[in-house]
C-alpha cells in the first residue's frame, strides 16, 4: 500500500475506505525533465499527482511565448478531464524531474460512480469549487458563525399594531406595556410606524396632543425584508438606508421587527459597533474614531469566513454613511437639496474593501446659487482626509473645479467625452458610470446617468473603443511558477479584476443597467439574457476570489507597514504562498477571465482594432 497524503481536496470527499483504494491501486512514477507526460489529443489512462516537482500545461494552438498556460507543483492534480472527456485538450510536460502518483483510469472511474461529490468536483463550475473552498476553511477552524447562516426569523421581534386612527394616549400606554421603542400602524393597508422619538416630538415640537391619531406623526416609507433573508444583509440595508428598524413581511403578510440593537448584539464580536459608531457620532471627532475602526472591522469580517460579496456590501455602506455625516457636518442644509455628492471607481461600484483615495465630484442643480462653493468643497476633501480617505493622485475631487458643475455642465462634458473618444475621455466616462450619490439629491446624478446611456448605449463605436481597455492587460496564465522572489507575483488588478471589472461595465453600458456594482450588474446581464447564467455565476465567482487574495496581501501589508497607502497599492499574489485548491481556483478562474475576454474581442470586434 502506497504511502501518500489524501488529507486535501477533492480526496476528503471520500471516506476511509475510498482512500483505502487508492492507496492500494495507486503507483509512483518517474519523469525526467521535459518529458511529455500527457499528449494533446492523447486519451486519459491516468489521474496525476504530483508527489515531487513541476509540470507545465501547455496549448500547443498558441506561439511559443504564450502556450504556457498552467503550472502545477506538489499536491497539484491534472489528467482527470483528459478521462472524463476521451482525451486531453493540452499537453503536460515536465519542467524538472518530477515524481507523480498515477491514479488509474478504472479505478478513477470506479470512485467517480461511488462517490457522487467526489465526481462533482471535476465536473463542477468554480463556483461550486469555491463553495468547497469556504466549507474546507470553516472545518479548519474559521467559524461561518451567525454571519452567513443566521436568519431574519432568528432575530424578529414581535410587531405591536394598532389602526392609524387610535390616539397618541393608547399608543403611550401601549408602548410602556410591552417595553417597546416602536409600533406599526396600518390604514387602508398600508403599514406606517410610530416610535417613541415621533410621540415626544409630536407632543413637544408639533401641533398632536394625547388625543390627536397615530396617522398624523407615523412614517409610512418603511424598509421591509423576508423571514428568509439574512441576518447580514439587515445590517447592510439599515446603514444603507440610515434606518434602526425594518419591518418583517412575507409576502404581504406581517411577521414581524428587526432593530438595529437586536442585530448588532447577535453578532456578539465588538467589532459591529462600528456600523453603531457611525451612526451614534455627533461630531467630526467621534466620525473619525469610528472610521479608523473599519480595518479592524474588515479583519473580523475575513477571520468570520464571511462571504465576501456580504463584506463589501456592509463596508460601501459604511463608507456611504460616514461620507454623508462628513457632509451633514460641512455642508449647510440649504444647500443640500440643490446637490449631489456622488463617489466614483472602486467606492462608486461598492467594491473597495479598505479604504481607498477620495473619487468623487459634485453635481448641482442649474438654479442653484452657492457663492461659497469653492471654499466649502476644499473643507469637504479636508474633512474626508482627517477621516481616513486619502486625496486622489488623480485629483479626482469636489475640491477640483473640474469634477463641480451643474446638470447641464455635466451632461455637456458627457456629450465632449463620447465625441472625443480618447483614452481620458472614455476613463471619464466610465468614472462617470460608476458615480454612487452618497449626499444631497440623488436624483441629479440619476439625471446626468441618463444622459451617459442616451449617449452611449447604442453607439457601436464608441463600445468598441470603450471595451477595447478590457484588453489591455494579459492575462498571467504563463506566469505561473516562474515567479520566485517574495516580491514578484502575478498582478491581480490588472490581470484579474479589471478584465472582468470593466468588461461587464462596458456590457452594462450598452443594456442600460443602472446598477453600479460589478455583482449586480453581472445578475441583470443574466436576467437579460447577455449573459449564461453560468458563465455570469463563474465570473462574479472569479471577482471574489480575486478580490480576496488581494484583500488578503493588502491585510499583511497593512499588518507589516502600518500605512493604508501602502497596503491598498498591495496588488501580487505570490502563487507559491497559495494551497493547492487555491492554486487551482485561481487558474481556473484566470482561464474564466480569458474566456471573458475572447468573448468581448468577438461582441464588440476587437480582434480587428
Amino acid at each position: 500500500m502506497v504511502d501518500v497524503d489524501l488529507s486535501q481536496l477533492p480526496f476528503t470527499l471520500l471516506d476511509d475506505e475510498g482512500r483505502d483504494h487508492i492507496r492500494r491501486g495507486i503507483d509512483l512514477a518517474y519523469f525526467d525533465r521535459d518529458e511529455i507526460i500527457l499528449e494533446t489529443g492523447q486519451a486519459g489512462e491516468f489521474v496525476f499527482l504530483i508527489h515531487k516537482g513541476e509540470v507545465a500545461e501547455i496549448d500547443p494552438t498558441l506561439p511559443a511565448s504564450t502556450s504556457r498556460i498552467g503550472h502545477y507543483t506538489a499536491g497539484d492534480l491534472f489528467g482527470a478531464i483528459s478521462i472524463l472527456n476521451g482525451k486531453s485538450r493540452y499537453r503536460f510536460k515536465a519542467e524538472q524531474e518530477s515524481l507523480c502518483y498515477l491514479l488509474p483510469k478504472a479505478l478513477f472511474q470506479q470512485l467517480c460512480r461511488h462517490y457522487p461529490d467526489f465526481s462533482n468536483f471535476f465536473r463542477q463550475s468554480l463556483t461550486h469549487k469555491a463553495r468547497l473552498l469556504t466549507e474546507k476553511r470553516a472545518e479548519g477552524g474559521v467559524t461561518m458563525a451567525g454571519f452567513m447562516l443566521a436568519k431574519v426569523s432568528e432575530c424578529m421581534r414581535e410587531p405591536l399594531l394598532m389602526a392609524a386612527s387610535a390616539d397618541i394616549a393608547s399608543a403611550v400606554k401601549r408602548l410602556n406595556d410591552s417595553h417597546a421603542d416602536s409600533l406599526l400602524v396600518e390604514t387602508q393597508g398600508k403599514l406606517g410606524m410610530v416610535t417613541k422619538t415621533d410621540l415626544l416630538n409630536g407632543l413637544v415640537l408639533g401641533d398632536s396632543d394625547v388625543s390627536s391619531p397615530l396617522e398624523e406623526i407615523a412614517h409610512f416609507e418603511l424598509v421591509t425584508v423576508s423571514p428568509e433573508q439574512y441576518l447580514f444583509e439587515v445590517l447592510v440595508l439599515m446603514t444603507r438606508h440610515k434606518v434602526t428598524r425594518v419591518v418583517v413581511l412575507e409576502q404581504t403578510a406581517l411577521k414581524g421587527v428587526v432593530e438595529l440593537t437586536d442585530v448588532l448584539s447577535y453578532f456578539s464580536s465588538r467589532s459591529y459597533v462600528v456600523s453603531l459608531q457611525v451612526e451614534q457620532a455627533s461630531s467630526l471627532e467621534a466620525l473619525s474614531a469610528a472610521s479608523q475602526r473599519t480595518p479592524e472591522l474588515v479583519k473580523a469580517l475575513m477571520a468570520q469566513g464571511v462571504k465576501l460579496r456580504f463584506a463589501m456590501g456592509l463596508l460601501a455602506a459604511l463608507n456611504g454613511r460616514i461620507m454623508s455625516k462628513a457632509w451633514e457636518f460641512t455642508i449647510e442644509e440649504k444647500y443640500r437639496e440643490q446637490s449631489c455628492m456622488m463617489v466614483m471607481g472602486s467606492e462608486g461600484r461598492g467594491e473597495q474593501i479598505l479604504k481607498t483615495d477620495q473619487d468623487n465630484g459634485l453635481i448641482l442643480a442649474d438654479n442653484a446659487q452657492w457663492p461659497a462653493l469653492a471654499s466649502h468643497m476644499q473643507t469637504l476633501t479636508d474633512t474626508l482626509i482627517q477621516l481616513g480617505y486619502p486625496p486622489c493622485p488623480g485629483n479626482i475631487m469636489v475640491s477640483n473645479p473640474e469634477w463641480v458643475g451643474t446638470v447641464s455642465q455635466w451632461k455637456s462634458n458627457i456629450a465632449k467625452w463620447a465625441s472625443e473618444r480618447d483614452g481620458d475621455s472614455l476613463m471619464k466616462l466610465a468614472i462617470m458610470l460608476d458615480a454612487h450619490a452618497v449626499a444631497g439629491n440623488p436624483s441629479l446624478l440619476e439625471s446626468v446617468r441618463e444622459e451617459l446611456f442616451e449617449r452611449c448605449s447604442r453607439d457601436e463605436l464608441l463600445l468598441s473603443y470603450f471595451a477595447r481597455t478590457a484588453l489591455r492587460f494579459s492575462t498571467p496564465l504563463t506566469l505561473f511558477g516562474s515567479l520566485k522572489k517574495p516580491q514578484h507575483g502575478i498582478d491581480i488588478k490588472k490581470g484579474g479584476i479589471f478584465p472582468i471589472v470593466h468588461g461587464v461595465r462596458t456590457m452594462a453600458l450598452e443594456r442600460r443597467i443602472k446598477a453600479t456594482s460589478t455583482l449586480d450588474r453581472l445578475d441583470a446581464l443574466a436576467v437579460d439574457g447577455r449573459l449564461d447564467r453560468r458563465f455570469a455565476d463563474d465570473l462574479g465567482e472569479a471577482l471574489a476570489l480575486f478580490s480576496e487574495l488581494r484583500l488578503k496581501q493588502q491585510l499583511a501589508a497593512l499588518e507589516a507597514t502600518s500605512t493604508l497607502e501602502e497596503a491598498n497599492r498591495s496588488n501580487r499574489v505570490v502563487v507559491q504562498n497559495l494551497s493547492s485548491l487555491e492554486r487551482d481556483l485561481l487558474r481556473e478562474a484566470l482561464h474564466i477571465v480569458k474566456d471573458f475576454k475572447q468573448r468581448l474581442s468577438h461582441r464588440y470586434h476587437l480582434e480587428y482594432s
